[in-house]
């Protein structure tokens, strides 16, 4: 974007700056460290001029919005015409209870519903199965028969409201039960809108939820996706996710390595199977973290995408754009909050809700100030939620398309994030012989993802530790008073309320009915064909949960992981 003799002149420029000026300020003063870095290490620059962005084809590299490569934008408008769906993690104790917790929320001005689920219901089993002793209702709301979804969703009309579910073992279950609840309350399947997690790589390289081997469970996935581009058009199939990546204590280059990986292999996959690509690659939605390295969170988002667009039309020959443009979801750090001060975690959530807005993200959800002591109470719900309405309302940040497009530092470190975040995609590459999805499988079973990611935690926690890495209220900053907050507490008849109400469906329902829909599973399974159809039909005869996952455990095994982490 600058001539040589301009360039040539800002060098000049810089290095009499740093002979003149900075080098007599810096024997005087110095500097507050040695070293500038990001959370996840990455060292940044003093300065940054034109310089550092020289090599930068605007037109190729940025663009403009809703135009390739999409770096600054999906949407010609982006926030000016229409700002981010605006979601609150929901989802405790008891259907009833979160009914009512998603009622409240809609009422506050959430415009869209986000659900969480309980252990139990996360991994497939029953509330009265002898593992979920203790957990009914703790982590989120206890789902066990399409009546506890019926009760959810009470009074909400799903042709109206945007559902998202963080699930992903039995997440094949819970859309079922969605599908199931729109034809009960009349409404169209191809109305239904709403993001189904369903990403069980990521559960064997971070989260570590799962029911059945890493294969049978990608032809869950796979079945969902071919699933929804036939019936539910508007609804994704697949929330591809870096959160947990993150979670797990990856660095941010990993997360968008690891998760873009994780995408490209779902593509690969599901046209192996026969899908035209156009018929779901436009449905598949993203999931990131954002943590607290302002800038370098608003380069990995841009990056994100100018990475998915060149890739989906160079190694898939995307020829739709809406195959190319990616579309995500962020949620705050989790692990960046911390239980001592915890008032300070709403400044930590702002900025990076800011930071999230700013990378251009399509919804957003922002952490509770008391998550890191238990589920987020009534006011803290509030609080977190008005923290997105005040950035969207009163700050200005949504009213310019891509403000921090050009800046010197941004564009840097875009180009950054992107370099290496591509190293490891290919080197996951090579790991399946040119095969993402066999690179990714591969990763799993000889633990490259885990060994990647612990080595960062290990790293991240080990400059924490020497006071290198400052966490306000933990290692700096520090204060004796009992700063705990008021807690939300999950009532503990939710193990009972469930109990009778699984009792009650098991004893009304016509169990002939039921064993012929779980027959119905096994046999579409055994034979490879896809199975949602089957299950759809099996909640609506109120098979359970731990029924119909049961079948997948019978037929696959259930899944230990063997591998040794080093």
């Amino acid at each position: 974007m600058y001539d040589d003799d301009d360039l040539d002149a800002i060098r000049n420029a810089r290095v009499e700056w740093e002979d003149e000026t900075l080098s007599p300020y810096l024997d005087a003063h110095g500097e507050r460290k040695e070293r500038f870095a990001t959370v996840s290490n990455l060292e940044v620059d003093r300065l940054y001029t034109p310089d550092d962005v020289a090599d930068i084809d605007y037109l190729d590299d940025l663009g403009l919005p809703g135009e390739e490569p999409y770096t600054r934008g999906v949407y010609p408008t982006m926030h000016r015409g229409r700002l981010w769906t605006m979601r609150q993690f929901a989802g405790f104790g008891t259907p009833e209870e979160t009914n009512e917790r998603f009622h409240y929320l809609t009422e506050q001005g959430q415009t869209g519903l986000s659900t969480a689920f309980d252990m139990p219901s996360l991994m497939g089993i029953d509330s009265d199965h002898r593992m979920a002793e203790g957990e009914v209702g703790k982590e989120g709301v206890a789902v066990d028969t399409l009546r506890d979804m019926e009760i959810i969703f009470d009074g909400i009309d799903l042709g109206e409201v945007s559902t998202s579910f963080t699930i992903n073992p039995s997440a094949p279950v819970i859309y079922a039960m969605y599908v199931a609840l729109a034809d009960i309350q009349g409404v169209p399947r191809d109305q239904i809108r709403g993001t189904l997690q369903n990403d069980m790589f990521k559960e064997f390289i971070a989260q570590k939820e799962w029911v059945v081997p890493p294969e049978p469970s990608l032809k869950l996935v796979t079945d969902v996706i071919e699933f929804a581009a036939q019936e539910t058009l508007r609804f994704h199939p697949v929330s591809i996710s870096g959160y947990h990546i993150r979670e797990a204590g990856s660095t941010a280059v990993q997360e968008l390595a690891f998760t873009l990986a994780d995408g490209f292999a779902y593509v690969e996959d599901a046209l192996e199977r026969g899908l035209p690509l156009e018929s779901f690659a436009p449905r598949l939605s993203f999931f990131f973290n954002c943590h607290n390295s302002f800038f370098e969170e608003i380069a990995k988002f841009r990056s994100a995408r100018r990475i998915w667009a060149r890739q989906m039309a160079e190694w898939y020959g995307a020829e739709d754009p809406g195959c190319r443009r990616l579309k995500f979801h962020t949620q705050t750090a989790g692990q960046s909050l911390t239980a001592q001060q915890p008032l300070n975690n709403v400044t930590r959530t702002t900025i990076q809700a800011l930071a999230a807005v700013l990378g251009g993200t399509q919804s957003l959800h922002t952490n509770s100030y008391d998550e890191a002591h238990a589920l987020p109470s009534e006011r803290a719900v509030r609080v977190a939620l008005r923290t997105q309405q005040i950035i969207a309302e009163e700050s200005g940040v949504a009213d310019i398309i891509d403000p921090l497009g050009g800046s010197f530092a941004v564009e840097a470190l875009t180009d950054e994030v992107e370099q290496q975040a591509m190293a490891y995609i290919e080197e996951i590459r090579d790991m399946g012989d040119g095969s993402i999805r066999d690179g990714v499988l591969r990763g799993i079973e000889t633990g490259y993802f885990q060994r990647e990611i612990q080595e960062s935690a290990y790293e991240y926690q080990e400059r924490v530790e020497r006071d290198e890495e400052v966490v306000v209220g933990v290692n700096k900053y520090t204060i004796e008073e009992d700063t705990s907050p008021e807690l939300l507490r999950v009532d503990e008849r939710a193990h009972d309320v469930q109990h009778e109400r699984l009792a009650t469906i098991k004893a009304q329902r016509d169990d002939t009915e039921v064993e012929r829909a779980l027959a119905s599973i096994r046999e579409h399974e055994l034979a490879g064909e896809n199975v949602i159809p089957a299950i759809v039909e099996a909640v609506k005869a109120y098979a359970t949960m731990g029924e119909i996952m049961g079948v997948f455990e019978e037929i696959h095994g259930a899944y230990r992981e063997e591998i040794g982490i080093a």
